[in-house]
């Protein structure tokens, strides 16, 4: 799944020399407020034949056999799932045999609702458990929906931005070892970062004194643009998330520390 905090969190932030002094309000330690966040998490299930189904969390489709195997995914990966009850099902990722997701989808009774139970296990960092409830957008047969969740308050998310060699700006998050610089010219360049897609490039630009936007990429194709926007009195920093193919932003609301 390539939905949860710890990837939407893969921000970079640069500047050029010239706009140093502008952009040294940015720096500091910054803490998520989850009661002012939206987070949005989607996911496709479409049904593709006798117990085959099309599953996207965002990444396009994967198609996969619900028999416990493990099958192709996206990125190198693999994915399994197993019908543990009749509306119970384990959903198990891997990546050269090591597991990178865990979790537990349980339909209501009326189908309905979906609960989803997320251990994420990253390459660096401590592993981490959240309890997702989703509702269908546009009516759901079993499993199968397009399926929404705004349950996500995550707390206790800090990050800090610091001047970067190059005179540029370095993302931090301490929780996920992700530390994030590049240059603010527009151009791609590799993410470095243990818990990214080998294929992972970003751009950054500044769209104002107060306003950076990136862009992340996949397999050369845009995955999300993100805007950074600065309040005028530098209390808070707001990162608007958008992933590509027209699904809701999420909204992250930091305040400075």
């Amino acid at each position: 799944m390539l939905k949860r905090l710890f990837l939407l969190l893969l921000a970079v932030a640069t500047a050029t020399p010239r706009l140093q002094a502008a952009d040294g309000s940015f720096v500091g330690k910054w803490k998520l407020n989850p009661e002012k966040s939206t987070m949005h998490d989607q996911m496709k299930v479409t049904s593709a034949g006798t117990n085959r189904y099309a599953f996207d969390f965002g990444g396009g489709p994967e198609f996969i056999v619900a028999d416990g195997t493990d099958q192709p995914g996206l990125d190198a990966t693999t994915l399994a799932i197993t019908a543990e009850a009749p509306r119970v099902w384990r959903v198990v990722r891997k990546k050269d045999g090591r597991m990178q997701i865990s979790a537990i989808w349980t339909l209501s009774a009326d189908g309905n609702s979906l609960r989803d139970d997320f251990t994420g296990y990253p390459d660096v960092g401590s592993s981490f458990t959240i309890h997702y409830i989703y509702t269908p957008i546009g009516g759901a047969s079993g499993f199968a929906a397009t399926w929404d969740s705004t349950s996500e308050k995550p707390g206790g998310v800090e990050i800090e931005v610091q001047p970067s060699q190059d005179n540029g700006l370095s993302f931090i998050n301490q929780a996920q070892h992700s530390t994030k610089n590049m240059k603010f010219d527009g151009k791609d360049y590799p993410v470095k970062d243990a818990n990214a897609p080998a294929d992972a490039m970003s751009s950054a630009r500044r769209v104002n004194a107060s306003t950076l936007e990136f862009t992340e990429k996949r397999n050369g194709k845009v995955a999300d643009t993100q805007h950074i926007q600065l309040s005028p009195d530098g209390k808070t920093l707001t990162m608007t998330i958008q992933p590509a193919r027209g699904r809701k932003p999420n909204v992250l609301v930091f305040e400075r520390e």
